[in-house]
């Protein structure tokens, strides 16, 4: 692995001239990253493409600048699996089906741009998880939920836009998305809303792609006219069947529903005196006769005392083993809501009996929206170090994707809509492994410096992602911290937040519990009882503060101030210095890429590097709020070898985000 990612390190360092290359059919420039990853040149005299006639073909004809490659299809091997192969001075790639020779090209085409040797190819692929699948949160509106890259690019489709969308998809394997928002509106099974994603269908299934929706449970009420939504009811069964049909003689391939059920006020079986598995079942009969699944999200949690962590468990635990066996349980790869860290969700390992995805977050909810330079392959390489994928069906990841010209908001975010697709394909890929892939195809250099000097600061680039998670981390909430950003939205801190009337598990005090004695939510056997949820050993690992994962130790511990932490500083001493060492390498991160301001093309350099200010500035806000705040329940001082708060307390806790601006929050925040 080292030398594949020494050569894309050389390809990304070699530079070429972007001026000369022909992206007339993206109707954009190369500046803009519209073409995301795919910054092919168009051949002048296409390579001898025989064999099977497709997409494949197609793209290979476009694209391919090698010698003579042969499609075809070869029994014993699935539909989306491949091989690859250098028979007799040609390429053969061969594989079940028509998804499949898709792949293989884009594997190919891959190797090309990363500048891989392809005259002794032996390469045999299949993906690990058969549902490679983007939830997109597109309302109809064309608004998008938690979106930070513009409106919906299912709004009005652009053919052009769909092609690019498709291409993109398929070059990594993903082979689903859903369409609308999980907060689905009935409407989304309305006649013109179902023509709509049928036009949408047709663009996408030239790329191996099926379309799925997002239900509202209640749409048999507020679209057919029922009195009632009762799983059990015939008359609602029988109206889902109806729907269903009509769904499939629109769109044959349609992959099934997702649906977010008696959560954050959502209707749902409970609605009825009904549980999730009878909710799912009905909607998986009625799919079944049409091999379409559903995706039933286990993202629940009720305005009550308990812990929010312990209850998507304790209410999906008891139905283990009683959905049907088209039904997956899709659920967040952390017990909470996607935080910059969580221990994973332990639902995964606690229920046997029942079909499980995993969903991770590509859009930044809470990582700094599109503002952000924070590569996520570690965070999910970190889930699957305890999660084991054979034990899932299926990946789904929440879109970042707009119609802004980027696609993504920030064109490093790019590299996480690459990564969740190579992951799904292959969780045991390396995050560093993939992301020099991404930066060999997304970004080459000119070639006006020294080879040396470009190598150095590319591979200072490759770092910087590598980094930038845990980077995230430290000057966001590091040691187990969670949820304390402020209210209303869910980009700057605010620890302190929290007003008569709002829920309990709506405010950051509910997480952190700040008070004289030390920081942190005890989930420990003597507290909430959490740990319980875990395997043994995890469990006490988890509950004995000394074996805890200091990386987790306020998550599952209420740690006095003067707990000595395994670096010799006591706690304050270490939150104080994670809180400024993240703020170090957010700066670090401006100044690498300012040095590269003589390689990359001006618009894109100009775009990351006002992104990169924002995340230093952000960094800076974040460290002194929180440890500002923390200061009056610690009543220790801030320790001398380390950068002081450069603010006041009550300075930051007048700093405000008009949720106007969170939605594109480089217009910055507001006194």
């Amino acid at each position: 692995m080292k030398r594949i990612i020494f050569s894309m390190l050389v390809l990304l360092t070699a530079g070429w001239n972007a001026a000369a290359m022909n992206h007339a059919d993206s109707g954009e420039n190369l500046s803009s990253g519209s073409l995301l990853w795919l910054r092919l040149e168009t051949v002048s005299t296409p390579a001898a493409i025989t064999g099977v006639k497709g997409t494949a073909m197609t793209e290979l004809q476009t694209y391919w600048k090698g010698g003579p490659v042969t499609l075809k299809r070869q029994k014993g091997l699935s539909p989306e699996a491949y091989t690859i192969k250098s028979q007799d001075g040609k390429t053969v790639i061969a594989a079940g089906g028509d998804a499949g020779l898709l792949y293989g090209a884009y594997h190919l085409l891959r190797l090309q741009q990363t500048g891989q040797p392809i005259g002794t190819l032996d390469i045999s692929e299949q993906p690990f998880f058969d549902l490679r699948i983007l939830n997109h949160w597109d309302n109809p509106n064309g608004t998008v939920e938690r979106g930070f890259a513009g409106r919906s690019i299912f709004l009005s489709p652009d053919p052009v836009r769909m092609k690019i969308y498709g291409r993109a998809n398929a070059s990594v394997g993903i082979n689903g998305t859903v369409l609308n928002n999980v907060n689905a509106k009935p409407e989304a099974l309305s006649a013109e809303s179902l023509q709509k994603a049928k036009s949408i269908a047709d663009q996408l299934r030239p790329y191996g792609i099926r379309v799925y929706l997002s239900i509202n449970f209640a749409s048999p009420i507020r679209l057919g006219g029922l009195e009632t939504a009762d799983p059990l009811n015939a008359q609602v069964i029988g109206w889902w069947k109806d729907k269903v049909n009509e769904i499939y003689r629109l769109i044959p391939d349609f992959g099934g529903f997702l649906v977010k059920a008696n959560s954050e006020g959502e209707p749902g079986p409970q609605d009825f005196g009904r549980s999730h598995a009878d909710g799912a079942n009905m909607l998986a009969a009625a799919l079944r006769p049409h091999k379409g699944i559903v995706m039933w999200r286990a993202f629940v949690y009720a305005p009550q005392s308990s812990d929010r962590a312990n209850q998507a468990y304790e209410e999906f635990m008891p139905l283990d083993g009683q959905f049907a066996d088209n039904v997956i349980i899709q659920v967040k790869n952390g017990p909470v809501d996607f935080q910059p860290r969580e221990p994973y969700s332990p639902q995964f390992t606690a229920m046997q009996h029942t079909p499980m995805m995993v969903e991770f977050q590509l859009t930044q909810e809470y990582l700094g929206a599109a503002n952000h330079l924070v590569y996520l392959a570690p965070m999910w390489q970190e889930f699957f170090s305890l999660v084991k994928p054979a034990s899932l069906k299926a990946m789904a990841g929440v879109a970042n994707i707009g119609d802004d010209a980027n696609w993504c908001g920030h064109h490093f975010a790019q590299a996480n809509w690459y990564a969740f697709g190579r992951q799904a394909w292959n969780p045991s890929l390396s995050p560093k492994e993939i992301a020099a892939e991404w930066l060999a195809q997304t970004f080459s250099l000119s070639s006006t410096a020294a080879n040396s000097q470009r190598s150095a600061l590319s591979a200072q680039m490759l770092q910087v992602m590598l980094d930038s998670r845990e980077a995230c981390v430290s000057y966001m909430m590091p040691l187990g911290l969670h949820h304390i950003f402020a209210g209303n939205h869910h980009y700057g801190p605010e620890p302190w937040y929290s007003p008569r009337g709002v829920r309990k598990d709506w405010t950051p005090p509910y997480y952190h519990r700040a008070d004289s004695v030390g920081l942190g939510f005890d989930r420990t056997l003597t507290g909430s009882a959490n740990v319980r949820q875990y395997p043994e050993a995890l469990c006490r690992l988890y509950n004995d503060i000394s074996t805890c994962p200091e990386n987790l130790i306020t998550w599952f511990h209420h740690v006095p101030w003067d707990y000595r932490m395994k670096s010799g500083r006591t706690f304050w001493d270490e939150l104080c210095h994670k809180y400024d060492e993240g703020l170090r390498q957010a700066r670090h991160f401006l100044a690498v890429w300012d040095a590269l301001q003589p390689y990359v093309d001006s618009q894109r350099f100009d775009e990351v590097q006002r992104k990169l200010r924002i995340q230093a500035r952000d960094a800076e806000w974040w460290r002194d709020a929180c440890l500002l705040y923390f200061q009056t329940f610690s009543r220790r001082p801030i320790p001398q070898d380390m950068e002081h708060p450069v603010h006041n307390l009550d300075e930051m806790m007048k700093f405000r985000i008009p949720i106007t601006n969170y939605e594109n929050p480089e217009s910055g925040y507001t006194k």
